[in-house]
């Protein structure tokens, strides 16, 4: 059997964009007569066959979705929002939905540029795929028209569709179960202000702190990575307070958690003989060390399929606004923390 025919592929040979060969497939309006007979006519050249369900005969709306993901985050962890990019492809193909990538760089966010797939027409809806700046997550909201789901961030419009983990409920959580093994010094590792998600597991931490009437210890904050380049490294930041050092750790992520590991490792910390240390995500694919974390697992296929299926009823015009999609991740334990004295009780 041939490969299979792209949109693509009748878009380039018909000189026109996804967006217009989907319209015209589909029978949308949008597409003159002329137009829609002329690609017809290549895709039938090309042996397109438009997707049925059930084998049927019964034609089914295909439409492409874009998606965008600024290019520091594949930087400090390429993998993370890969896995989250593959899930989103994977459930569009049964949504009949053809997705598209489009990495933002740093120059490109700050010159406030609109992604060229939706200058271009090539989308009918987009995804934005983790927090970008401030200003360009403003610019993009007044100037992208096109139906929005925001995918792991919360955009800043009053109406706006989100699909997110409830960082602030798992930061409480993994805090919590750190007083729950006897501590009650606890850093947090995570620059503050350089994305919503640190942002939002740090006020969790905070809320387990008040809770147990501690107040914070600036020498427990400490940064992982520049606020703008987004840039983990633990040369530059993990700033240690060597002479007075934390019994545990709660970190923003799994990859700065294994960071800081190595790090405590270097400084002859045992892990979690002197220091216990928690993530959050479950995912740390590069970890160099042996300690199993104990960490908060995020629910990415729940959360990839809601966001495809909010765009398409959207791009449908079936729905409009739903609001902020929050979804609870699960407790992982492994071997990162260990119980120093009894649990510290609520103040």
């Amino acid at each position: 059997m041939g490969k299979a025919v792209r949109l693509s592929d009748i878009a380039q040979k018909a000189g026109v964009s996804i967006v217009t060969v989907s319209k015209a497939l589909s029978g949308e309006k949008g597409v003159s007569e002329e137009k829609r007979q002329q690609i017809e006519q290549i895709a039938s050249e090309l042996g397109y066959r438009k997707a049925v369900p059930g084998g049927g005969g019964e034609t089914r709306k295909t439409h492409t979705i874009g998606v965008i993901i600024p290019e520091r985050f594949l930087d400090e962890n390429q993998s993370f929002y890969w896995m989250f990019y593959q899930e989103i492809s994977k459930y569009a193909v049964s949504r009949y939905c053809f997705v598209m990538l489009e990495v933002i760089s740093l120059p490109y966010e700050r010159e406030r540029k609109i992604p060229r797939m939706v200058e271009e027409n090539q989308i009918e809806g987009l995804i934005i795929l983790g927090s970008f700046g401030t200003e360009y997550e403003r610019h993009l909201s007044h100037n992208v028209t096109l139906p929005v789901v925001y995918l792991d961030t919360i955009g800043s419009a009053p109406e706006c569709d989100c699909v997110v983990t409830n960082n602030l409920l798992g930061g409480y959580q993994m805090t919590n179960y750190l007083f729950g093994m006897g501590h009650r010094r606890i850093g947090y590792v995570g620059t503050r202000l350089a994305t919503q998600s640190i942002d939002d597991r740090y006020l969790g931490y905070l809320k387990a702190l008040m809770e147990h009437g501690i107040d914070v210890n600036p020498n427990y904050l400490i940064d992982d990575r520049g606020r703008e380049e987004g840039d983990v490294d633990p040369a530059r930041y993990f700033q240690l307070p060597l002479d007075d050092m934390p019994t545990a750790f709660f970190c923003n992520c799994d990859g700065t958690a294994s960071c800081l590991i190595e790090k405590l490792q270097k400084n002859g910390f045992s892990v979690p003989d002197d220091i216990s240390v928690v993530g959050f995500d479950n995912f740390a694919p590069d970890q160099t060390t042996d300690v199993g974390l104990t960490t908060y697992g995020i629910r990415a296929k729940d959360m990839a399929r809601r966001a495809i299926h909010i765009l398409v009823h959207k791009i449908e015009g079936t729905s409009y606004s739903s609001g902020i999609h929050s979804f609870n991740g699960t407790f992982v334990e492994r071997s990162s923390v260990r119980k120093i004295a009894d649990p510290v009780p609520f103040v």
